[in-house]
């Protein structure tokens, strides 16, 4: 009898047969506009984008309505540019990116051309659309390969790439269609947070985004926040010196958990590590490791021991120049320029004995979740979504459609086979290498560690068999081992990196092919080689799938099931014929450390040979449910790691948008106001308390302290002395003699110049204080956790006295903001004519650059600014406080022949 679910799915079709059901009718009005649009002239097609924009810009009409008209420009636009005229699944999946979903196609179905229809749509608003990519390659091939499209549409496509130059990064971020990686876009976003104007600033908001290999970064990457740095106190020497000392540790001195990717010291370890640390003379005599002061020891020896134990050379990192090298688990690509944070990088490099680069203290943060959940909306394209499909709507409200396939998938997907050990299992995966390569079929082999690959590999040159290697090390020739992964009797292993962004098609990639021979040949005529190559194609693609087309071959199962979807998807694309097995052994990491004692029990039952497989749909079952489990612990840990980064969200959005408000501002002065007038009512507060007797009041200290903080000295007592004057009186006229100060020191500045200093001072401050307040939060997140052992919510905790240092923050901001502009004066012109003496004395500027007729008329032109109480006799080059406030166009008196704002006066 079937269940109600099941029953109810038969008559009315599943939710995903729904949604895709009921865009049907979008994708038929498309396709009755097809005519119409042919008829259109190049010209023609770029004359309705303009109808387009001015119909949504300026006659408010949504973009909903014009979707019909607006794919069908652009469907013929790319038949023209690229000769692909899109498939109605491909509309389908335009639309569903369009409305603010991910869209899972299968490898091959043309995810690159369908992002176009939304990218289009949406640029159609004039805000600019971004579209996401994992990697610069693909970032790159993609939008020189679109702006074809977009170009015959009158649209302008950007590149957003690393060390790029900012007039260049700016223009990129100007265009309607912009490319770029992940990575790029969230350290734009945090870079352009710490610029000082606003023409500085590179991205123009967040209007819609479309994520490629959605799951991938909004899933995978999640776990990992954008960190831009500056260094810190350089501790190379302790690294190594306690890096020396954990390999002496025995099994018993530590316990380490695999699931948990967690070890610690036991309680034997830590002694042992004491007796070792004082020996070594890390240790202090007579201190011991649990007193106060042995608390960056015990820091650094945890991290040290994690380094060893957790984290493994060819697996999570590579060495590679001398460097330490990141590996992204998922992707099996190398991360460039990423590094661990809270020193787990150097205890790294000291354990594999390259340099030590120092430690970095936090300047600016965000994670992917809270950087994406910034754009209006966003969408997503990914080969697997489904299995994480909970997870993209809780935290980014995206729903997952699955859009159907243009040719019904031919792909023969194997049960897993389960072998006893390792050994068995690399024989049996030799076995069924030779024999498809006997038959001449193409064999791409994945593994989930660079390690393994180079194992393998070496199997195979000892069986004779030619293969291609594609692993983190052969990175930039992935796009070539890949397109030439398809060709008969090709065997490729590759990291879980297989194919990202490139397809393995049959027989080659023609394009590879055409591009390899006309560089071997540059007299030829290009048309002449594209056509021999295409029809020698045709036949090798045949060939091909007389073989049986691509057979990919999984060396074991990765903890997320959507990396074995992937690699298993690289196979059968379009309707190609193809296969896919996984080969398991019980000592594989997944079957040891997850494998639930169920399977343990279905093996037992099902009797287990020498050197024979264990194949049955019990086995995948169980496995699925032991990946099931990893994910649910996985999406966990992202879950509460929002938790806490929520927190700081808030508030990072608060400092953000109070900085762009300033930049934004063409007067600051009220803002300034504002702060110097908060500064006054605390301080009346803290020395006159409300509601109390005058002869409570310490009036002295309120002097001391408005002198020091407004750089005035007020006659407070005797104001107290007059009748009818209580805390709302002295706090009017402290208010009233400070607003006066400041009007003068604007006169005596000139109105530009002091809204200048206003706003450069608020910028400095904010940044200087937002950078304390991040290391504070992260002293707090590393000890939290311990609330928990008072019976105390962590999270709670961490709320409660984070928004606690928030409120220090903007307290301490506002006196910072009051000190430095009550003590910033105009320089005497005795004092500009000393200054500039010195810098000629210093090398700085040449005595024959002033003008011969008056060096004091020169000097009155030099910076106008100091500090109260600078002493310019004092000046040091090399001591930045003795040099007053420079204008930021001035050069830098440091001597480096730079603009002060681009050398000491830049902001951090």
């Amino acid at each position: 009898m079937l269940g109600l679910a099941t029953l109810a799915r038969k008559v009315f079709g599943s939710q995903n047969d729904r949604k895709v059901k009921s865009v049907r009718p979008l994708v038929a009005k498309i396709n009755a506009l097809e005519t119409q649009f042919q008829a259109l002239s190049d010209e023609g097609l770029i004359e309705k984008t303009r109808e387009f924009q001015k119909r949504v810009q300026e006659q408010g009409e949504s973009l909903d309505a014009i979707l019909p008209e607006a794919f069908a420009n652009c469907r013929e636009a790319a038949r023209r540019a690229l000769g692909l005229r899109a498939f109605d699944v491909q509309l389908m999946g335009g639309i569903f990116l369009h409305q603010g979903n991910i869209a899972e196609m299968r490898t091959g179905e043309g995810k690159t051309l369908v992002a176009t229809f939304p990218a289009y749509l949406n640029a159609l608003t004039g805000k600019g659309v971004h579209v996401v990519t994992v990697n610069d390659y693909l970032a790159r091939r993609d939008a020189e390969w679109m702006s074809k499209v977009y170009g015959q549409l009158g649209l302008t496509t950007g590149v957003v790439v690393p060390f790029q130059g900012e007039a260049e990064k700016r223009a990129a971020y100007r265009c309607d269609i912009t490319y770029a990686t992940n990575n790029e876009l969230g350290f734009d976003y945090l870079r352009d947070n710490m610029k000082a104007s606003i023409d500085e600033m590179a991205q123009r908001g967040h209007h819609f985004a479309i994520v490629d290999e959605v799951d991938s970064i909004l899933v995978d990457e999640a776990r990992t926040p954008l960190i831009i740095s500056g260094p810190a106190q350089d501790r190379s020497e302790l690294y190594t010196a306690v890096d020396r000392l954990i390999p002496s540790l025995s099994d018993s001195d530590y316990k380490l958990d695999e699931k948990q990717r967690q070890v610690t010291f036991t309680d034997e370890g830590n002694d042992s590590i004491e007796k070792l640390l004082l020996e070594a003379g890390v240790l202090p005599e007579g201190q011991n490791l649990f007193a106060p002061e042995s608390t960056t020891i015990v820091h650094h020896i945890n991290q040290a021991l994690r380094a060893h134990k957790l984290y493994a050379a060819d697996q999570h990192y590579i060495v590679r120049d001398g460097e330490v090298v990141l590996i992204d688990e998922f992707t099996g690509r190398m991360m460039k320029g990423r590094r661990l944070s809270d020193g787990l990088h150097q205890a790294i490099e000291a354990k594999e004995g390259v340099k030590i680069q120092a430690e970095n203290v936090t300047l600016a943060s965000v994670t992917f979740q809270n950087y994406f959940r910034l754009y209006e909306k966003l969408g997503g394209m990914t080969g697997t979504a489904a299995t994480e499909a909970e997870e993209f709507m809780q935290i980014y409200g995206l729903g997952v459609v699955e859009v159907p396939t243009n040719r019904t998938v031919q792909r023969k997907d194997e049960h897993d086979k389960v072998y006893r050990n390792t050994k068995e299992k690399f024989d049996g995966i030799l076995k069924s290498i030779k024999e498809a390569h006997e038959r001449h079929q193409p064999i791409l082999v994945g593994t989930t560690s660079i390690e393994k690959s180079e194992m393998l590999s070496a199997f195979l040159t000892e069986a004779g068999i030619a293969h291609n290697v594609l692993n983190a090390r052969q990175h930039e020739q992935e796009a070539q081992i890949v397109a030439d992964a398809g060709k008969l009797g090709a065997v490729t292993i590759a990291t879980n990196m297989a194919g990202r962004g490139t397809d393995i098609k049959l027989g080659g990639n023609v394009e590879f092919k055409v591009m390899e021979a006309i560089a071997a040949n540059p007299e030829a005529n290009p048309d002449e080689i594209r056509a021999q190559i295409e029809a020698a194609h045709k036949d090798e693609e045949e060939a091909v799938k007389q073989a049986g087309g691509l057979f990919v071959l999984g060396t074991e199962r990765h903890e997320s099931r959507r990396i074995d979807n992937q690699l298993r998807g690289r196979s059968g694309r379009q309707g190609d014929p193809g296969r896919s097995a996984f080969f398991l052994s019980l000592e594989d990491d997944l079957m040891r450390i997850f494998g639930s004692e169920r399977l343990d029990k279905v093996l037992s039952s099902l009797g287990m040979k020498e050197g024979e497989a264990i194949i049955h749909p019990w086995v995948n079952k169980s496995l699925e449910k032991a990946q099931a489990k990893v994910e649910g612990r996985n999406f966990d840990i992202r879950k509460q790691l929002l938790k806490f980064d929520d927190v700081m969200n808030d508030q990072r959005k608060a400092i953000f948008s109070q900085r762009l408000e300033i930049m934004q501002a063409e007067n600051v002065t009220e803002i300034a106001d504002d702060m110097r007038h908060q500064v006054i009512d605390d301080l009346v507060d803290e020395f006159m308390p409300p509601k109390s007797y005058p002869d409570a009041w310490n009036l002295e200290g309120l002097r001391e302290t408005a002198r020091e903080r407004l750089n005035l000295d007020l006659p407070v007592q005797d104001w107290a002395a007059e009748e009818g004057v209580d805390q709302a009186a002295m706090s009017e006229r402290i208010i009233e003699a400070s607003d006066k100060a400041m009007v003068e020191k604007t006169a005596a500045f000139g109105q530009a110049t002091m809204e200048n200093i206003e706003k450069q001072v608020l910028l400095q401050s904010i940044d200087g204080k937002w950078r304390d307040h991040l290391l504070r939060l992260e002293h707090l997140r590393s000890v939290i956790g311990f609330r928990s052992y008072a019976q105390r919510d962590p999270l709670n905790e961490y709320k409660t006295e984070a928004f606690q240092l928030f409120e220090t923050l903007l307290e301490s901001l506002r006196v910072q903001v009051t000190e430095q502009l009550g003590k910033i004066r105009p320089l005497t012109r005795e004092e500009q004519e000393q200054m500039m003496a010195q810098m000629i004395a210093q090398g700085q500027i040449e005595a024959g650059d002033l003008p011969a007729q008056a060096p004091a008329e020169a000097a009155a032109a030099a910076p106008v600014v100091a500090a109260e109480g600078a002493a310019l006799a004092g000046f040091d080059e090399a001591d930045p406080s003795t040099w007053g406030a420079p204008a930021r166009n001035d050069l830098c008196p440091c001597g480096s022949g730079e603009k002060f704002k681009h050398c000491h006066g830049r902001l951090a």
